[in-house]
C-alpha cells in the first residue's frame, strides 16, 4: 500500500524546491510523433533518453519517449557546468546549523530533485533518479531517502537502488510502500532473476555494452555477442518470472552504445538510449541495419571462467531467490549466509582495501588480468565484478559533486 510521507520534516521543505524550479520559468512544450521511434512501441518496447542535460534532449526529443535516465554522473556533469551554483548558496545559507558533511548530503539531494523536476516538468514524463552512492549498503537511509524523492517528484520520480545485498532489502521495502524503484547495476541474467523475484522492482537492468567491453581482453578476445546473449536470455527468464506470479519487473538495456545495435534490441521491455546514440539512429533511420554479432565462445572459455553464470540461473540460485523471496532477509548479513549456505559464492564477494582501490582506479570496466584467478576459483563473478566497479564510478562522481558543493559554501 502507498504510503504518505508529506508530512515528515527535512532542512529543506519540499515547497522551497518547488519555488527554486518555479523560478526557472519553464514550459511544458509539445513535442512531434516519429514513425521510426514508433515502430519501437509497436514491437513492445518503451523508449527512455540517457541524459541529464535538458537542453540537448529538447533537440531530439518526440513524443515516443516516456522517461529519462539520470545517474551520479550525468548530475555531476550538470552541476560542474555552474548552473545550480546560485541554488547551492541559497540552500546553504538556510543550513546554517548543519554540520558541513549533513549540509553537503542535503544540498546534493535538493539538486538531485531540482534537475529532475525540470526534467519532469519540460518533457511530461518519468524521471529515473539515482541515490547517494554512500547509501549503497545503508538500508535505513535508502528507504527514507527514496521515500523523500518520491514524495517530491510524485508520479514522475522513479528511484534507482544499486544492486547489493543491502538493495535488494531496500527495494523490496520501498516496493511493499508502493515506491517504484529501478534496482540498476546488473549485468547477469541471474542478479535479475534473483533481484526481480525478492526485491519485485519496477525495472531493473543489463547494461549491454560494459558486459562487451570486459570481453575485450585478449584472453577474451574469440568471445563475442556476450551482452546480447545476456538480454535475450534475461528477457526469456524474467518473463517465466512474472507468469508465475513472482514479480512484474520490466527489464531496461542499458548501456547501449550505437545506433546499430537498436534494431536487435527491438521488443525488449525498456531501452535506455544515450543522447548521441538517438541523434545518431534518427539521422540515419538505421531500422533495417544491425550489427548484431552472433554469439561465439570457445567452450574451454566458458567452463574455465563459468560463464554461463551470466545467462542461466543456477538450482542454487533459484533456490536462494525463493527462500528470500518466502521471507525477506533483515540484514546485509542474512543475505550473505543465505547465498553462502547454498553455495552461491560469487554473487556479493567481499573486496579487499586494495581490490576495492583497484576497482576504483580502473573505471568502470575492471582489468581482467587481475581477477582471472577469482573469476577461475568461483569467488567473484564477472556480473559481481563488473557491479562493484559501476557503483565505484559513480561514486568517484558523487565525490566530485560534493567537493564543489563543499568548496562554494
Amino acid at each position: 500500500m502507498k504510503a504518505n510521507y508529506n508530512n515528515m520534516k527535512y532542512p529543506i521543505s519540499n515547497t522551497v524546491l518547488y519555488n527554486i524550479v518555479e523560478g526557472y520559468n519553464l514550459k511544458a512544450q509539445n513535442y512531434s510523433k516519429s514513425s521510426f521511434w514508433s515502430n519501437f512501441l509497436l514491437h513492445g518496447s518503451h523508449l527512455w533518453m540517457d541524459t541529464g542535460d535538458l537542453e540537448k534532449a529538447k533537440t531530439l526529443w518526440t513524443e515516443e519517449f516516456t522517461a529519462l535516465t539520470t545517474n551520479n554522473t550525468l548530475i555531476n556533469i550538470e552541476v560542474q557546468k555552474g548552473k545550480y551554483d546560485k541554488v547551492i548558496n541559497d540552500l546553504s545559507k538556510q543550513l546554517s546549523s548543519l554540520p558541513i558533511d549533513e549540509k553537503v548530503r542535503e544540498i546534493s539531494l535538493c539538486i538531485n530533485a531540482i534537475h529532475g523536476l525540470c526534467l519532469a516538468k519540460v518533457f511530461n514524463c518519468k524521471v529515473s533518479v539515482e541515490l547517494h552512492t554512500q547509501l549503497a549498503n545503508d538500508i535505513e537511509g535508502t528507504i527514507q531517502t527514496a521515500k523523500r524523492l518520491f514524495t517530491i517528484g510524485g508520479n514522475h520520480f522513479i528511484i534507482k537502488v544499486p544492486l547489493t545485498a543491502s538493495g535488494l532489502i531496500s527495494a523490496k521495502r520501498l516496493h511493499d510502500e508502493g515506491v517504484p524503484v529501478n534496482l540498476t547495476l546488473g549485468f547477469s541474467t541471474r542478479q535479475n532473476v534473483i533481484a526481480s523475484m525478492v526485491a519485485k522492482p519496477s525495472y531493473s537492468n543489463v547494461f549491454l555494452s560494459r558486459l562487451d567491453a570486459y570481453f575485450t581482453h585478449p584472453e577474451l578476445a574469440d568471445i563475442h555477442g556476450v551482452g546480447k546473449k545476456v538480454v535475450d536470455s534475461t528477457l526469456h527468464c524474467m518473463r517465466k518470472v512474472s507468469e508465475q506470479g513472482y514479480s512484474s519487473c520490466q527489464l531496461i538495456v542499458a548501456s547501449i552504445r550505437n545506433a546499430e545495435q537498436l534494431n536487435s534490441l527491438m521488443g525488449a521491455d525498456v531501452l535506455t538510449i544515450p543522447w548521441k546514440v538517438v541523434a545518431e539512429a534518427q539521422s540515419n533511420e538505421l531500422m533495417t541495419a544491425t550489427t548484431e554479432q552472433e554469439f561465439a565462445c570457445d567452450e574451454a572459455l566458458i567452463v574455465k571462467y563459468n560463464l554461463k553464470h551470466l545467462w542461466q540461473v543456477s538450482d542454487q540460485e533459484k533456490n536462494a531467490a525463493i527462500k528470500m523471496s518466502n521471507k525477506l532477509p533483515d540484514n546485509q548479513s542474512q543475505v550473505l549466509e543465505l547465498l553462502n549456505d547454498l553455495g552461491c559464492h560469487n554473487l556479493f564477494p567481499e573486496f579487499t582495501d586494495e581490490e576495492n582501490e583497484l576497482l576504483a582506479s580502473d573505471g568502470k570496466i575492471p582489468k581482467h588480468d587481475y581477477w582471472n584467478s577469482r573469476i577461475e576459483n568461483y569467488t567473484v563473478g564477472i556480473d559481481a565484478l563488473l557491479s562493484a566497479a559501476g557503483l565505484k564510478a559513480f561514486e568517484k562522481d558523487q565525490v566530485e559533486l560534493d567537493q564543489r558543493i563543499a568548496d562554494m559554501i
